[in-house]
């Protein structure tokens, strides 16, 4: 039986077939495209990233894969504690409360992502695996401002080909094709040029919280000695991973006078964290050989699309693993760069105003988490200042945070101009986030003042809570503070993204065979 030729021409070429690329090729699919997926390695294949966002069971969802997740026995995934602070409580964000329809998983990167390109093969996207993109054609001379047509390919076995396209999605993750080798627009945040080291354990203890409504919570947990972080996710499968992330600068410093050994340092820099061990128990027992370092570092791009492609996932931007936004804002991507493709070949939009769509979308996004990623690094006390103005677009934030302006700086800006002291009144007001509040506190506050509580209300500065609250009412003040600045993420945590947000005066058509593009009511 021979094996299917990889075709010399499709409508769209999606480069990877990680939970970004699988995505929005099962969307193009389903709306009837040609569509084909070259990924370079074969699934299941190692990926770390194991904690999800709630954003990812209404992304499931809409592609009817939801149940395949329910069925394979995912570890639910109730929230996530934050212990930056030694000696003081951990704060919880507690899932749960977006609705049982919007909780997630703690899942298996090798099963859960090979799950997403099957299913993106049975929805007809041509699949093809072990065959590596090595460079892209365009149709003028200068990639910046060229149309790419073509791609080269090289397979396992060496077979090699070319395939032309009228489409191109780049999906083809940290390697970043386009922008790392053509565009050459890619932009590293210095401050949060992180790496990690992970490996899995076996045999852990009952889970601390068992029987409550927290357990299986993710764990996260600052090293005693503030030189990094540590994270503790169960899995199905009985093992659990358990990772630590530091600036490059500080485990190049560790390595250095600690013990020899990417494994050594790994299993010496867990003992910094006491609430990791306490969680894996007495009896928990390292399983040799698994740990792995990976390059964690924070990057964006000055733009994320062009002439007829898209950029999405690890390709285009990555925040910091310690909120689990990977896969979500790959997912997020994904939506967009399918449905601003249709939306232009409809001609329902330009497809430069489908470009500066897509661009603005993921920019948003990835804004909104790294302004709560800077806080949590704030209360760490760790890694130094963060705030610099290169690692934002100003558009982009001024977009991701409209409705928050007149809550930490009094006004609107309306020259829009990003300044430090900006960036430092979100910073204060996004630490909120990370409020220690405990259950009973949120009940009791619940109880009195619940209507203001909606996560999707109307936002509440310290002006506002003051006319509602008394002087001495401390813990309404706290509860209330968490849930406004819990609003920052509300559009990416609660409904991912499906809410059709509306951007540059668009919102996304997601109905299956009509997805696309449509201009708001009353927009120039």
């Amino acid at each position: 039986m021979s094996l299917p030729r990889i075709p010399q021409r499709t409508t769209v070429l999606v480069i990877g077939g990680g939970p970004a690329g699988s995505y929005a090729s099962t969307l193009l699919a389903r709306e009837g495209l040609d569509v084909v997926l070259l990924e370079a390695l074969k699934h299941p294949r190692e990926h770390v990233g194991e904690s999800m966002l709630p954003s990812m069971r209404q992304y499931l969802r809409f592609i009817d894969l939801e149940n395949e997740y329910d069925i394979r026995g995912f570890l639910h995934k109730p929230g996530a504690f934050f212990k930056f602070i030694h000696g003081a409580p951990a704060c919880y964000a507690d899932f749960d409360i977006l609705g049982r329809d919007k909780n997630t998983w703690h899942v298996f990167r090798a099963e859960a992502d090979e799950l997403m390109l099957r299913h993106a093969a049975q929805q007809g996207v041509k699949v093809f695996e072990e065959v590596r993109v090595d460079s892209i054609e365009f149709a003028g001379s200068d990639p910046t401002t060229s149309r790419p047509i073509a791609a080269n390919w090289k397979s396992k076995l060496g077979e090699t080909g070319a395939l032309s396209f009228d489409w191109l999605i780049d999906a083809s993750g940290r390697q970043g094709l386009m922008s790392t080798k053509y565009l050459k627009n890619r932009i590293y945040r210095e401050g949060l040029r992180n790496v990690a080291a992970y490996g899995y354990w076996e045999h852990a203890a009952a889970p601390v919280e068992e029987g409550n409504p927290r357990q299986n919570a993710t764990w996260i947990e600052c090293l005693t000695d503030k030189r990094g972080w540590a994270w503790h996710i169960p899995l199905h499968n009985g093992k659990t991973s358990i990772g630590v992330v530091m600036h490059q600068e500080t485990s190049n410093q560790k390595k250095a006078v600690g013990p020899k050994g990417l494994e050594a340092h790994y299993l010496d820099q867990v003992k910094l964290a006491p609430g990791v061990l306490e969680r894996l128990g007495h009896g928990a027992s390292y399983i040799t050989g698994s740990v792995r370092s990976t390059a964690d570092f924070s990057y964006h791009a000055k733009s994320y699309s062009g002439d007829h492609y898209r950029i999405i996932g690890d390709a285009a931007a990555f925040v910091d693993p310690l909120f689990s936004s990977g896969v979500h804002i790959g997912m997020t991507g994904a939506l967009s760069a399918a449905c601003t493709i249709l939306g232009s070949m409809k001609e329902q939009i330009t497809e430069v105003g489908a470009c500066a769509w897509h661009d603005a979308k993921i920019g948003i996004s990835q804004i909104r988490f790294l302004l709560v990623v800077l806080s949590a690094y704030r209360q760490m006390q760790h890694q130094g200042n963060y705030t610099v103005l290169g690692d934002f677009n100003p558009q982009d934030f001024g977009r991701a945070f409209e409705l928050f302006r007149p809550v930490y700086q009094g006004q609107h800006d309306v020259e829009n101009k990003l300044t430090n002291e900006e960036l430092e009144r979100m910073i204060d007001f996004t630490r909120n986030f990370f409020l220690p509040i405990s259950q009973d506190q949120h009940a009791a506050v619940s109880e009195r003042l619940g209507h203001f509580m909606p996560i999707n209300g109307p936002v509440m500065g310290p002006d506002d809570l003051a006319k509602v609250l008394d002087d001495d009412d401390s813990d309404a003040k706290a509860v209330l503070q968490k849930i406004n600045a819990r609003k920052v993420l509300s559009t990416e945590m609660g409904s991912s993204g499906l809410n059709s947000e509306s951007v540059n005066g668009y919102t996304l058509i997601l109905e299956k065979g009509r997805l696309g593009m449509k201009k708001e009511i009353g927009v120039a």
